[in-house]
Order: C-alpha cells, then structure tokens, then sequence
C-alpha cells in the first residue's frame, strides 16, 4: 500500500504566528500516526519559516517510539539539509532544488545540469543509511539519470497534475483531454522510474479529489508526501477525520485498475 507522508509544515507555520507553542507539531504528528499515516515530512527551510531546528529533532524523537513509522526531511542539500540528515539520520530525504527564499517548491531537478554536484552528497546520505529520493518532472527521460547518480527513488512534482484537476473541474472545454495527457506523463514517468530500479514517490498539491485518479495511473506509488491541502481540511473535519480520508482516497487509487 502506498504510504501516507502527512507534512508537518503548515501545523509549525501557524504556531510560528504566535510565540505560545500552539499547535505543538509534535502533537499533530502522533494524532496522524494514531489516525493510521505511515510517515511524517518536515521541510526545514533556512528562514525557519514553519519548521524550525528543534521540530527536526522533536520528530525524529516521536518516531523513534513507533516502529515501522518513517522519517523524511525534505530540502535543498545545498543549504541546511545535510547537517539534520547527519545529525537524525532519518529513513529518507527527498532533496529539492529550492532557493532559500523560494515560496515553495515549483520545479525537479535537471540532471543534465545537476548531477555532477548532487552525486557526492548523495553518496554521502546513503552512506549514513539514508535513503535518497530526487525531487523529479514528469520527464520519463531524466528517470534513468535519477538512478545513475546513485538516488533510490523519484518524487513525482505533482503541481501539475493538480492544476490540470483543477481545470478539469471548472469544466472548461478542453479540461478532460488535458488531464488525460498530463495523467499519461505521470504514469509513463513512472513507469520509467520503475523501469531504472527506482521506487516512486509523489508529492505536492495532491488533495483528496486528486489524489485517487494519480494513485490509479501510477501505481505501485510507494509513498505520497501532502501537507497543505490535509491541513487546510483539517479545518474542517478534524485532523485524524482528515488523514482518514486520504488513506481512503490511496485505498481507492490502488483498487481501480
């Protein structure tokens, strides 16, 4: 089954807007490990704009006491990424190519440009016993280099697919054909990705409309990593009620054929 990843990010960046450590993230990382999420995400950016230094640790301490859970750090390696990874060794960092004050993540990575420099750290990670997923464009081509600079699995930018969704339910003229096409690039990336060895991960703007149809045309997905939009659900039908109800969405990825 494919993993739930819940991103802790936007819990930190509201308590950030206070000083009075509510919501503690910690707190909502067990009530989404009690709900049934697989793994926990932290992003820790150089502003310290949500996550900040001491939640790396305080999570990595909380999944310490629940076997079988996951830790990814996602980040630019370049930046701040590699100093947690040697100090937590988390199971997984997804490494991002964002610019410090980038407001999110908006691109992979491209490996005809990046390998050179992404290789020793790579190898460095592994070495620490860490696997490394790339942060990836539907690209079915850049696959094959994603497993030749020594990364074990990709994550899918799925931004996207999102906005094709989006369009798709505004029912403009052209949106069906469109989602089609931009599903059939996931899934060949994919397939491409499995092909070169690599297990496939994906993430970003994935929502519980969204999030069944990519499920059924990528599968075998190993792990979806989603923050924002469980959050802000969250709002509306509780935290553990929201993580409940993307574990039925993947369920129902998996089941369609």
């Amino acid at each position: 089954m494919t993993r739930l990843s819940v991103n802790l990010n936007k819990v930190a960046l509201l308590r950030n807007s206070r000083t009075l450590g509510i919501p503690a993230v910690t707190e909502f990382g067990a009530i989404a490990l009690d709900a049934g999420a697989r793994g926990l995400t932290v992003h820790p950016r150089p502003d310290e704009r949500h996550i900040r230094p001491h939640d790396v640790f305080e999570v990595a301490e909380l999944i310490k006491s629940r076997p079988g859970i996951e830790y990814n750090i996602e980040g630019n390696p370049f930046e701040n990424l590699l100093e947690y990874a040697r100090k937590v060794h988390p199971h997984q960092c997804t490494l991002v190519p964002d610019d410090p004050g980038q407001f999110t993540s908006d691109h992979g990575w491209d490996l005809l440009k990046d390998a050179a420099r992404l290789k020793p750290v790579i190898a460095e990670l592994k070495a620490l016993g860490v696997r490394v997923s790339l942060f990836m464009d539907a690209e079915p081509d850049q696959m094959k280099r994603a497993a030749e600079v020594g990364a074990d699995c990709i994550e899918l930018y799925t931004e996207p697919y999102a906005a094709a969704h989006a369009l798709c339910n505004s029912a403009a003229a052209h949106a069906a054909g469109k989602i089609a096409e931009v599903l059939a690039r996931f899934a060949a990336s994919a397939q491409a990705a499995r092909e070169a060895g690599l297990l496939v991960n994906a993430g970003h703007d994935l929502n519980i409309p969204n999030l069944t149809p990519l499920i059924a045309a990528c599968k075998p997905v190993a792990e979806v990593s989603i923050g924002h939009a469980l959050t802000a659900d969250a709002l509306k039908m509780g935290f553990a009620a929201a993580v409940h109800a993307y574990i039925a969405a993947i369920e129902q990825g998996e089941r369609k054929s």
